[in-house]
């Protein structure tokens, strides 16, 4: 409770005391600790109110202490628009990289002597520094995720088929007491793993081939994203060359991290090591087709990005992947990721598992 009285405070600070509607569920979740799949926020200078509907009645009110809570038979916006026209609010911000438009229009045509006003992601902000409780949680997530993927590649059945393996890893994750996964679990071998975002294929895992095993868990909340290489067999020089690039690449970046210092330094120090390395007359950094890394805590996704022309500076509390990785069109792609917090004096790897390449 006292957790989300500050981030109601800190909010309001953002944004002046002026009133807010908040729409997305995992910032309603940040702000009041309400974990219903329908919700509605209405923050004013000194009051905050959830409308949801009567399949949360007690759950809401079993989680939500620094809020007034509005329970309705159906949907929940009349409720939302009824309290602020009793207010006689004016204006009435809300989040517009999150509001869908059909409630945009609901509230125009309800509230029509209310400006609706668009602010962006100022929840998001408060969001990217970290609690010492949620980066507890966010660690937890993390070895349970490590667990899971040393239960599932320590019995690997050669003749298992990725999407085998990517249920292996989903239902382990799931019995260590995981809400779910984090993101759809990438099991990817051989040329197939050159498709950064992967879906596991009902073939059997090649052997002697590298292997993309990307997987994360939702513990209390909080995700993990973590991302290995493995390969059945002895995948051969060349392949492990790319790996130990990507391994070095990843390892400039996290030695890159510390206060004050912008994301797209970090970024850049991961592509300073591909460059120096050439595969089939590729430049390894020609072929990093994405950024080395992003925040991630309620969401799988969120701020900062770390990426080229990011100039948000880094700061303790927040926590980052720091993911590297090249994509050999019909060869084989390497990643390997890791969590990372931001501490006063540099950083602390939240991630357990090792990060060199696994043959089984």
């Amino acid at each position: 409770m006292e957790d989300h009285s500050n981030r109601l405070a800190a909010l309001r600070g953002r944004v002046r005391g002026q009133p807010l509607y908040v729409s997305a569920l995992a910032n309603i979740r940040y702000l009041t600790g309400f974990t219903g799949s329908a919700g509605h926020l209405l923050v004013t200078a000194d009051s905050a109110t959830l409308f949801t509907d009567s399949r949360y009645s007690a759950q809401a009110r079993e989680q939500v202490r620094c809020a007034d809570v509005r329970i309705s038979r159906g949907d929940a916006r009349p409720e939302l628009a009824a309290a602020a026209t009793r207010l006689r609010l004016k204006r009435l911000r809300f989040e517009a990289n999150r509001l869908d438009y059909e409630t945009y229009a609901y509230l125009g045509a309800e509230l029509p002597r209310c400006r609706l006003m668009p602010v962006r992601s100022v929840v998001e902000k408060l969001r990217q520094i970290k609690s010492p409780s949620e980066i507890a949680a966010i660690r937890a997530s993390l070895a349970l995720n490590s667990a899971a993927f040393e239960e599932v590649f320590g019995s690997l059945d050669s003749g298992w088929s990725e999407a085998h393996v990517a249920a292996e890893l989903e239902f382990a994750m799931r019995r260590r007491g995981a809400q779910g996964a984090a993101f759809p679990t990438i099991v990817a071998s051989g040329e197939h793993g050159a498709r950064p975002h992967a879906e596991p294929r009902d073939l059997r895992i090649e052997p002697r081939a590298l292997v993309v095993v990307d997987q994360g868990a939702i513990l209390e909340g909080y995700c993990s994203d973590m991302t290995r290489m493995v390969a059945v067999g002895d995948p051969g020089a060349a392949q492990k060359a790319l790996v130990r690039a990507v391994l070095e690449a990843q390892a400039a970046a996290i030695d890159a991290i510390r206060p004050g210092v912008e994301c797209r330094t970090v970024d850049g120090r991961a592509r300073q090591v591909l460059k120096k390395t050439t595969v089939a007359g590729f430049r390894l950094d020609e072929l990093f087709v994405h950024s080395t890394g992003h925040g991630l805590g309620l969401e799988i996704h969120e701020g900062p990005r770390i990426a080229p022309e990011q100039r948000q500076r880094l700061q303790p509390g927040m926590v980052v992947t720091i993911e590297p990785g090249v994509y050999l069109e019909g060869v084989a792609g390497v990643r390997i990721e890791d969590v990372v917090a931001i501490t006063e004096s540099g950083c602390d790897v939240l991630t357990s598992t090792p990060r060199e390449l696994r043959l089984l």
